[in-house]
């Protein structure tokens, strides 16, 4: 018999981008011995499409990841080149961080933390089989056929298992960025009985930087005060030099030359048979869905600060080389392009995460987890999020401690994952504050308050950082009782503020709670007016007591809404429970619950194909079983 190489461990990680990154961190620092595959080093924490992290409703992601104890908001803390707090004009519910990262340093700076972490392994190399008994995940067998042994296995393979590149009739079986794909793991988990969705996403080009003609375009720059993205990063370290972005537009003549070539578009010939994200669409999806619009925006953003690469946002494509080269070249300032990397789509297989359970466990599969673009979404921030919970959730299920479920009034991260394991997704699912029914409360400002006590109580975070967050805490309390109960008469100095504010003169006295609630005043601005102010708050603090008072009453109505979700939440479905056995429920009711088996009444109410009536139906039954017992 051939002998092979064997070795034991607690926790294996089979992919390393921002999922596989997470989930490795949070294993290795809850003390657990973990081995970290991946077809390439040199692929760690790679950004093969946008060079950014954050945006509108990925920003909270990227808040919560830090408030939990992971790593990708320090991590562009120490990298980005450009930071911008996005939708200032709006509420703080959609208000947004968004950072443009340098790529090299980013993934650098990632391989440099993951490889001074200890009870952490890397091994580069391609994993073919997931090893089970009785329905257990066990290990994993490597290409070379070594066998690694562990407790606990998380999936995070991202877009490379079958992958296949494509731009006009060009086809590659690679990976992003043409490394290796991952061509045998399919093979097993379709074995294992998983089901396999097979997706879509695409990039744009990249173009050198002294081609490009900025004076015919608009520049986009960063924030005077830059606010990082870690609780942990102390805002005078990140106040930097930034550098610039740059806007441009399609136009006509663009949207002619990709109309005269569609034939040629494997989008629209056949030859790409994957889903592709509706919500990031490439040029040739925008021009015929939206044949109405003259121009579409193209922003040139840099890769980063050692290299004239240049990220043309919003132009993602998979026409022909050739018509790549006339359709960029007729974008205003890209007259004279020279295209260092062509666009291309890419496919890929991923799984139905219907299959998977809030904990992100597979359900017929223990100890198996799966997160990040093998669950069907997209992003690198949603691909973070999952990978964090699936690494302590399989930290947790070989401590023997039971597995955390995030739910839709905790985060954005419980608003993605129970969209993914409830709802039918045909394309990549990606994040937006839209999804999330109480964003007023899931704010950025908030998710230290929110989930740091948790990730606490999970191991992740520091005690000094957990007092830390308790003093906060304390302070905004204090603050708000202070605020509310500090009168303000209508002298010279009042009047005289509020009209330089363009607010309403006082007729009569108030309190400064009151004035802060008027929208065109807030808490900082009304400081002279409070000479009795603390003024050794805890970072945040100030922030707080204003989003508190001025949206006080929305916030009192959405936390009522959020006691009525939390009843049915707590109504637990036993997992033996019969649905064939409930009268009156309809047949295609009784199949989807069958199906999913939800693990509460709320998350069986997020089935599509469960109506409100088959809940009322499903609830009477609950009780009457309860009285029998």
């Amino acid at each position: 018999m051939k002998a092979v190489y064997t070795e034991k461990c607690q926790v294996i990680v089979v992919g390393a981008g921002h999922a596989g990154c997470e989930a490795a961190l949070a294993c290795a620092r809850l003390n657990l011995d973990t081995i970290m595959f991946t077809v390439s080093i040199d692929s760690i924490a790679l950004m093969p499409c946008n060079p950014n992290i954050g945006g509108t409703s990925k920003g909270h992601l990227v808040r919560e990841i830090d408030a939990l104890g992971g790593e990708m908001g320090k991590n562009i803390d120490n990298t980005f080149i450009q930071s911008k707090m996005l939708n200032l004009s709006k509420g703080p519910a959609v208000h947004s961080l968004r950072a443009q990262a340098d790529k090299a340093e980013y993934s650098r700076s990632m391989r440099r933390t993951l490889e001074n972490t200890d009870h952490l392994s890397i091994v580069q190399t391609e994993v073919t089989e997931i090893l089970t008994e009785d329905h257990r995940a066990v290990g994993i067998r490597t290409y070379s056929g070594a066998v690694y042994y562990g407790d606990a296995v998380v999936l995070c393979t991202g877009t490379y298992l079958r992958a296949r590149c494509v731009y006009g009739e060009v086809s590659n079986a690679t990976g992003p960025n043409g490394l290796q794909a991952a061509n045998y793991l399919t093979d097993s988990l379709k074995a294992l009985g998983i089901k396999m969705l097979r997706f879509k996403t695409g990039t744009p080009a990249r173009i050198d930087k002294r081609s490009i003609d900025f004076t015919k375009m608009e520049e986009q720059t960063g924030d005077d005060k830059i606010i990082p993205f870690s609780f942990t990063t102390d805002p005078d370290s990140v106040q930097k030099e930034q550098v610039s972005c740059w806007l441009t537009y399609t136009n006509e003549r663009t949207h002619d030359i990709i109309k005269n070539n569609l034939d040629r578009s494997p989008l629209y010939s056949g030859i790409i048979e994957g889903t592709g994200p509706r919500y990031c669409p490439s040029i040739e999806d925008k021009v015929v869905k939206f044949a109405d619009k003259n121009r579409h925006q193209v922003f040139i953003e840099p890769e980063g600060l050692y290299t004239n690469e240049m990220y043309v946002g919003g132009m993602s494509s998979s026409l022909p080389e050739d018509v790549q080269h006339e359709m960029y070249s007729s974008v205003a300032g890209l007259e004279h392009v020279r295209i260092v990397r062509n666009a291309y789509a890419i496919e890929y297989d991923c799984i139905d995460p219907r299959q998977l359970l809030p904990t992100l466990e597979f359900r017929s599969i223990a100890g198996l987890f799966s997160g990040g673009q093998f669950n069907g979404s997209s992003g690198y921030e949603e691909a973070a999020a999952q990978g964090l919970l699936a690494g302590i959730n399989a930290a947790r299920r070989v401590l023997g401690k039971e597995l955390i479920v995030l739910d839709r009034s905790q985060a954005y991260i419980g608003v993605l994952v129970d969209d993914l394991v409830t709802k039918e997704n045909r394309e990549p699912y990606r994040m937006m504050t839209s999804r999330a029914e109480y964003r007023l409360l899931l704010r950025q400002d908030n998710a230290d308050l929110r989930l740091t006590k948790l990730g606490y109580e999970i191991g992740l975070i520091s005690e000094e950082r957990y007092q830390e967050l308790l003093k906060k805490e304390e302070q905004i309390e204090e603050e708000i009782k202070r605020v509310e109960h500090v009168n303000i008469g209508t002298g010279k100095e009042v009047q005289s503020l509020l009209r330089e504010a363009g607010s309403t003169p006082l007729t009569s006295g108030t309190t400064l709670g009151e004035l802060i609630r008027r929208p065109e005043l807030n808490y900082h601005m009304l400081a002279p007016l409070d000479p009795q102010r603390p003024a050794d708050f805890v970072r945040g603090v100030a922030e707080q007591v204003n989003i508190n008072i001025k949206y006080d009453g929305y916030i009192k109505r959405q936390k009522k809404q959020v006691e009525q979700f939390k009843k049915l939440e707590k109504k637990q479905i036993p997992k033996d429970f019969s649905y064939d056995k409930v009268p009156s429920l309809r047949i295609e009711a009784r199949q989807k619950l069958e199906q999913y088996r939800p693990i509460s009444i709320g998350q069986a109410s997020r089935i599509s194909g469960v109506s409100p009536a088959d809940i009322s139906v499903l609830l009477v039954y609950m009780e009457q079983l309860k009285r029998v017992k």
